[in-house]
């Protein structure tokens, strides 16, 4: 194997997964993902985090080489979701006197998850962990994006190891570090893993990265992605901007149609908003995409335009469960324009002005609906919804 140091005595142990179809058997990873853990060998051995179990063997073999077969102290979890806690059964096994170091709500779902009863440590916000020339502090960071999450501090290198704050979609293919990637190729999938995995938790992301900007932090080292050492204002700016809603100038379109009627609404008001000057439009169909492509762009631009053919008096199903997801998740600030169609009785148009009632945006224009196909005078209300948007947005 390749040794990479993070420093001298500080290592990355990371695997890259490019099997995985789905990651939480839900969100798609075309470019898979990576599993990072780390190694500090000292007067003490810590690891910070496990993998997941399909790389246990490897990840045992690794750790043996690393620490010349000294036994490990202590096993730090600042997150305990499987992806994570996966070999940490192995690690017990493997280790039987080793400590366990987490927090109140981490031991919990320890004995829940893998039945283990073993040594722990609890530590709590400042705690520290000598273990040599290393010390370890810890910081809870809860719900970013579970309630046991924390963060280690390790205070003479200054390497923050953050769990899944600061993670990407993506394997780390050849390059481990920023400054070794081609950041440009990871934007899409940094972005869809904040807004999908971390995104519903924005005020509690506002109030971690508030505690992060106390500690005087070199390196970022999450368990999913590249290892931040270059340029964490890149990082932390982007977690800024998205956890705070701020938004560009742009508009998601997203319709859901079985005989194309709805769809042509869709590309009257796509066309119109980009007469009216709009560059950035993003036109999708609900039954097509995947629904963590478009939260993405929801994240991403202010105005979010939604139409449904009626079905069997409700919302057609694919735009149903993006809508559902939606609310779900609490995204705020947007601006909303609501259309629709329908062959015999309505429902897709009156269930999407439930969903303005819950989500709470600020709707531009009255509902646009038609029946059947569309019609000169339901055009021209594309039209309008189209420039009452342009309006709010190039205001």
């Amino acid at each position: 194997m390749h040794q990479v140091n993070l420093t001298d005595n500080i290592y990355y142990l990371g695997f890259n997964d490019r099997r995985t179809h789905l990651f939480e058997n839900f969100w798609p990873i075309p470019y898979g993902v990576s599993y990072n853990s780390y190694l500090i060998v000292d007067e003490k051995i810590a690891l910070i985090d496990t993998v997941e179990r399909t790389f246990i063997d490897d990840y045992l073999d690794q750790i043996e080489a690393l620490t010349g077969g000294r036994p490990v102290d202590y096993l730090v979890i600042n997150h305990m979701e499987p992806d994570h806690s996966g070999a940490l059964k192995a690690v017990v096994t493997k280790y039987p006197n080793i400590t366990l170091v987490g927090n109140k709500k981490t031991f919990d779902m320890v004995a829940n998850y893998y039945k283990l009863s073993t040594q722990t440590l609890e530590v709590y916000d400042d705690s520290e962990l000598p273990l040599g020339k290393h010390r370890l502090s810890f910081t809870t960071i809860p719900m970013v994006h579970w309630p046991e999450t924390m963060v280690t501090f390790e205070t003479s290198e200054k390497i923050l190891f953050t769990g899944d704050a600061f993670g990407s979609f993506g394997t780390l293919d050849g390059g481990i570090f920023d400054d070794e990637l081609n950041m440009a190729s990871y934007e899409e999938e940094l972005m869809r893993y904040f807004t999908n995995i971390v995104g519903k938790y924005c005020p509690h992301t506002q109030r971690a990265l508030k505690k992060v900007q106390t500690l005087d932090v070199k390196v970022l080292a999450p368990t999913h992605g590249p290892v931040w050492r270059t340029d964490l204002n890149y990082i932390l700016g982007k977690y800024e901007k998205w956890s705070s809603y701020a938004t560009e100038t742009g508009a998601v379109i997203v319709y859901g149609s079985m005989y194309g009627n709805t769809a042509k609404m869709a590309d009257v008001i796509a066309r119109q908003l980009s007469v009216r000057g709009v560059k950035n439009i993003r036109v999708y169909d609900a039954s097509k995409t995947h629904a963590s492509y478009i939260i993405s762009d929801i994240f991403k631009y202010k105005a979010f335009i939604i139409g449904s053919a009626a079905y069997n008096n409700e919302l057609f199903p694919a735009v149903e469960s993006l809508v559902t997801k939606i609310e779900h998740m609490g995204i705020k600030n947007h601006l909303l324009g609501i259309f629709g169609s329908y062959g015999w009785n309505g429902g897709g148009v009156k269930n999407l002005q439930k969903f303005a009632e819950n989500i709470k945006w600020e709707v531009v224009y009255e509902p646009v609906e038609e029946k059947g196909t569309l019609k000169k005078e339901k055009f021209g209300q594309c039209l309008e919804l189209a420039n009452a948007m342009a309006d709010k947005l190039l205001s």
